[in-house]
């Protein structure tokens, strides 16, 4: 039904895997490479945050598709899972300019532009679950 690859991230080279994984699923979907490049930043992004923020967590790339009138449209899918200490105020850090790393500060917002559909949730002391995805278009 879909590929589907889960990378471990608690190191940096867990982040190189995942943009790696994703890359190459995005590919094999049939993304060109200008959204081959979108996916593969948003998951940089999404993995370099559980790697700073949470210590551990994980990267689940899927394909996915979605069934209309007028056909089948397919996309991937891309979550990031942690067990970290959560997001206290999701509308702030969904601000462009915010950083708590020191950073640019392109972040969730940044990911958010990157892709087509994008969902948070997270718990304070529980963790965090992002949901994003990138249709083929």
């Amino acid at each position: 039904m879909s590929v589907q690859s889960s990378v471990e991230v608690h190191t940096e080279w867990g982040i190189v895997s995942a943009r790696q994984a994703g890359r190459n699923l995005a590919k094999e979907i049939g993304f060109g490479s200008v959204d081959q490049a979108r996916v593969t930043t948003a998951i940089s992004e999404l993995a370099r945050n559980i790697y700073l923020y949470a210590e551990k967590g994980e990267i689940i790339i899927e394909t996915i598709e979605q069934y209309h009138s007028s056909g089948a449209k397919k996309g991937i899918k891309i979550t990031a899972k942690d067990r970290g200490p959560g997001i206290k105020n999701i509308r702030e850090v969904m601000e462009d300019g915010f950083t708590t790393s020191g950073g640019l500060g392109a972040g969730l917002p940044g990911v958010k532009r990157l892709m087509d559909d994008f969902d948070i949730d997270s718990v304070v002391g529980e963790g965090t679950v992002i949901t994003t995805v990138k249709w083929l278009r």
